[in-house]
């Protein structure tokens, strides 16, 4: 029977031929990754409780992301359970300080295709970029996968959007993102697996397609699914990770879908969501002229190697308008050591961007830079929920690399394509 993508790597992990959507199974975890907010901290008094220990270390990542650096007492505090718990478990798999998880994890050559994984972080889907089920789990579910190294399924429908055409230029993967949040609305996603196919999506680098997979938590779906490709292989060979196996993991002709979406990338503009909401997402016509105060280029949906290219792009040669902050968070160490050397970094440098630490920051309202009372912000973060980065009085806006730097020079919200005529 024609299967989904979604269908096969569950049966995989469930250890049956096939599977059914609505059935419910047990599926062994190929890999399980915590961070130091949710992690830890979290999970090491419930399994001294329980007396009980990782049911295997070899597979578990831990990833400081969202307290570092520590900027107080509490904050060291978090990241110590973390460094020391991973010792006493025998957790080899450590990244400390590295970057943010999601973009750290594949950096590392710990994601594959067809594997089957759990993120104690809502945007565990990005592992989905990589052809692998991964999605986010509560303190809760990762107890149970730390002890047992299982977790129920009730297996997803697939609901698929399937890109055609190619997206313009100063267009990205953001835009086709908080194009469908507007569409379909948060819980578009319906808690199913959501895949992206079609000519747009394949021409994707694997970096902006984790940003799709990313997504999927705002869009209300539990794995935001790619097949894998040769683009996926050749990303996975260049940080260590050889004979992917491609032809497998893909949805059949004839697969069983809840739907399927068809959109044109090629007629996309380039988005913006209104606060406090990723689904007020219209063109940024809608908003143009719109004074900012901050443009942040952050988080694991916006401050890749691929998005800070994005911002030089529009930025070098530039200056920040007077008055605006622009603050760069390179979304990992890796991805920022590239950037300087190619010299995207010092585009956005000598633009006036004000260098930030590897880390979630305030995108996850953490750190010494959160948005204060009355500030107006467009960031490339994936949320913009009241207070979320800062006061409550805060308005964010969501928007791409190349729209955040656009704004950052002119001061207030503007199409990038005029820039990059």
């Amino acid at each position: 029977m024609p299967a989904t993508l979604a269908q096969k790597l569950v049966a995989r992990a469930a250890g049956v031929g096939a599977v059914t959507p609505g059935d419910i199974v047990t599926c062994q975890v190929d890999l399980a990754m915590m961070h130091d907010s949710g992690g830890p901290r979290r999970v090491k008094p419930m399994l001294e409780k329980l007396g009980a220990k990782v049911w295997d270390p070899d597979k578990v990542v831990v990833i400081t992301d969202h307290y570092v650096p520590a900027h107080d007492a509490d904050s060291r505090a978090i990241v110590q359970i973390a460094r020391d718990w991973v010792k006493d478990a025998g957790i080899t798999r450590f990244h400390d300080t590295q970057g943010i998880c999601h973009v750290v994890l594949p950096q590392k050559g710990h994601l594959r295709p067809g594997l089957f994984a759990v993120g104690g972080d809502s945007h565990s889907p990005t592992g989905g970029a990589f052809g692998a089920y991964m999605f986010g789990v509560g303190a809760t579910e990762m107890l149970g996968v730390l002890v047992t190294g299982e977790i129920w399924l009730k297996v997803p429908h697939t609901i698929r959007m399937w890109w055609d055409g190619r997206l313009a230029p100063g267009v990205s993967a953001k835009d086709m993102m908080l194009h469908l949040c507007g569409r379909f609305g948060m819980d578009g996603g319906q808690y199913q697996a959501v895949e992206y196919a079609g000519a747009a999506v394949r021409a994707l680098s694997m970096q902006e397609r984790m940003t799709l997979s990313n997504m999927t938590a705002e869009l209300g779906g539990q794995a935001g699914l790619i097949a894998p490709d040769a683009v996926t292989a050749e990303w996975l060979a260049g940080v260590g990770v050889h004979d992917v196996d491609t032809a497998h993991w893909q949805t059949d002709d004839g697969a069983p879908l809840l739907a399927d979406h068809r959109l044109d990338a090629s007629a996309l503009a380039p988005q913006v969501a209104a606060p406090h909401n990723p689904a007020r997402s219209q063109a940024v016509g809608a908003f143009a002229g719109t004074a900012v105060d901050i443009a942040y280029v952050g988080a694991c949906t916006g401050a890749k190697l691929d998005d800070l290219r994005m911002a030089a792009q529009v930025l070098r040669g530039q200056r920040v308008a007077k008055g605006v902050r622009l603050m760069v968070a390179p979304a990992s160490a890796t991805d920022q050591a590239q950037a300087a050397a190619e010299g995207t970094l010092g585009a956005l440098l000598d633009a006036g961007a004000e260098l930030l630490p590897n880390a979630c920051g305030a995108c996850a309202g953490y750190g010494a830079n959160v948005f204060g009372e009355n500030t107006v912000a467009i960031s490339t973060t994936a949320r913009n929920f009241k207070g979320r980065m800062g006061a409550d009085s805060s308005q964010v806006y969501l928007a791409s690399p190349f729209t955040v730097a656009a704004s950052a020079i002119a001061g207030r919200i503007v199409d990038a394509r005029e820039m990059l005529a």
